[in-house]
């Protein structure tokens, strides 16, 4: 019951937001999208289109609670932060997987947004997940979770432009053979509301499948790998679920080629993929 409230609460606030917020509403491209903007890569979007997709990364992500904003999930070494839970990296450990919060602190910045100091050009200050926790209610959570809950709308065209920029980087990794698939299954995806969300949410949680270091066995579980083996006959109408079913399939054989048991996860990435379809 308490998911719902907040995810109603949500859906009003994030109207709102997109009204009225000064500093955020002001710069975002979201308001200034409308139905006949179309981006460099040839991706349009409508702002009641980015308005669905954001709720929806957020509800996927975090539960759509602004408690969720700011996460650290058992098992990893890393908080994951904002409707995308963007990846944050302390300074004793890195890892394989892209480190993307900085990128999302570096566009906020660009779009006028005034970040806490502590967040901008720096590591994650806690190093554990119990520090992490034992902070929850400390003045620089609250203020790393303000930040986050007030740049909503921001972080939706963040992942849009991560996103205009994965097919140039995916046919470049690719051999010319590979390359006319994936080039017409990512626009049979992006002539759809659903398939833009699909796109985003995929991008947004498992990337674009480009870094050599995101693989086991050398095999990577990316959009790329995802749009290769998708049914090239699909049609418009049906690439959305399409996508959904390869998908399946590339998070199955990750988990199988996992060098650490995954298995306690395919069940939620599979929910996840129903919401494709």
């Amino acid at each position: 019951m308490r998911n719902i409230i907040e995810i109603t609460i949500w859906i009003t606030s994030f109207s709102y937001m997109l009204a009225s917020c000064s500093t955020v509403a002001k710069d975002s491209s979201i308001q200034r999208i409308n139905d006949t903007d179309r981006t460099e890569s040839g991706i349009s979007i409508s702002s009641k289109e980015a308005n669905s997709i954001g709720k929806k990364i957020w509800i996927n992500e975090c539960g759509g609670t602004v408690e969720g904003l700011t996460s650290w999930n058992k098992g990893e070494y890393f908080a994951s932060l904002g409707i995308g839970h963007f990846i944050w990296y302390h300074k004793k450990k890195r890892g394989p997987y892209e480190e993307s919060f900085p990128k999302l602190v570096k566009f906020l910045v660009s779009r006028g947004v005034k970040v806490p100091k502590f967040v901008f050009n720096q590591n994650c200050p806690w190093e554990t997940r119990e520090d992490f926790i034992r902070s929850k209610n400390s003045s620089k959570m609250i203020e790393l979770r303000n930040l986050l809950y007030g740049t909503i709308p921001l972080q939706t065209e963040f992942i849009l432009l991560r996103l205009e920029n994965a097919l140039p980087q995916m046919l470049s990794a690719i051999s010319d053979k590979s390359r006319r698939g994936v080039h017409s299954n990512f626009y049979k995806l992006t002539d759809t509301a659903k398939g833009k969300y699909v796109l985003m949410d995929y991008i947004n949680f498992k990337g674009e499948g480009t870094k050599k270091s995101e693989r086991y066995n050398g095999k990577g579980w990316g959009m790329l790998q995802v749009l290769e083996v998708m049914n090239r006959n699909a049609t418009t109408e049906s690439a959305p679920k399409e996508f959904a079913l390869a998908a399946e399939k590339i998070l199955i054989r990750r988990v199988k080629n996992a060098p650490k048991d995954e298995s306690r996860w395919i069940k939620g990435w599979q929910n996840r993929l129903k919401t494709y379809h």
